[in-house]
């Protein structure tokens, strides 16, 4: 139980970390190119940068369910860099699975409702996300995109939005490298990057979107013991594609 407990407390993102180390990290990454990305969503807590979001309706930010720490939560949209004066968008509520209990039970994933819509355009788009639950082909060159920190060592903070390639992992074989480690991963999740590569998500990337042909199938939920010297166990994310119902349903009632 006191090792179960230790793996727990390492694998935490934000939840534990944000109020530290503020921002999100992509390793390895580059600053995303102007007119990319519009859909991408900085959730911050009183006032600070969070966890990475992005928009699926004009009402609704995806995100993952441990990005709620309390705290007053609003939205940034529209823009890839945070040191402008951006417009922060009221949350008028934070929707998370019924089952989330913690990131080792799984079903890390939160809808964000908008105070009010925002008007789609050049610079705010929503991305597309499954249709079905199809499987993500392996493996399949996906990216995943941040801000914030972006060396694991020196903790260099970068204002401007991320982003990186990773490859899809197997999730049988993803789940087979977290045991050697003595992890159970939870269900309803998919692997990619960290791993046999040295790109990935990192502390505070939380809630951010795996994209692998222009949809967003993934959301970044954790890592192995907070430490992005990469390659080790493949990053893990929550599979959007298993919780199909369960949006929809919220959207639809929400709405």
């Amino acid at each position: 139980m006191a090792i179960q407990h230790r793996l727990l407390l390492f694998l935490t993102l934000a939840a534990n970390a944000h109020a530290a180390l503020s921002g999100d990290e992509i390793i390895n990454g580059k600053k995303a190119a102007d007119g990319s990305l519009e859909y991408m969503a900085s959730v911050q807590i009183n006032g600070t940068h969070s966890c990475g979001g992005f928009l699926i309706d004009p009402n609704f930010v995806l995100t993952a369910a441990h990005c709620d720490n309390g705290g007053e939560m609003t939205v940034v949209l529209g823009t890839h860099s945070l040191k402008r004066n951006v417009k922060k968008r009221k949350v008028d509520i934070k929707i998370k699975h019924g089952s989330y209990k913690s990131l080792m039970t799984g079903n890390d994933i939160m809808l964000l409702k908008l105070y009010k819509p925002v008007e789609l355009g050049k610079r705010v788009k929503v991305v597309n996300i499954p249709r079905d639950d199809t499987p993500v082909k392996q493996p399949n060159e996906c990216l995943v995109a941040g801000w914030g920190f972006t060396e694991n060592k020196n903790k260099k903070v970068s204002d401007d939005l991320q982003v990186v390639n990773v490859k899809t992992i197997d999730t049988e074989d993803c789940k087979k490298e977290w045991k050697v480690v003595r992890v159970t991963l939870p269900d309803k999740i998919m692997c990619a990057g960290g791993y046999e590569e040295k790109e990935g998500a990192c502390q505070g990337d939380s809630g951010g979107p795996l994209v692998c042909d222009n949809v967003a199938v993934g959301i970044v939920s954790f890592n192995l013991h907070n430490d992005c010297n990469y390659p080790n166990a493949p990053n893990v994310y929550t599979q959007i594609s298993k919780f199909l119902p369960w949006i929809n349903e919220t959207i639809e009632a929400h709405s």
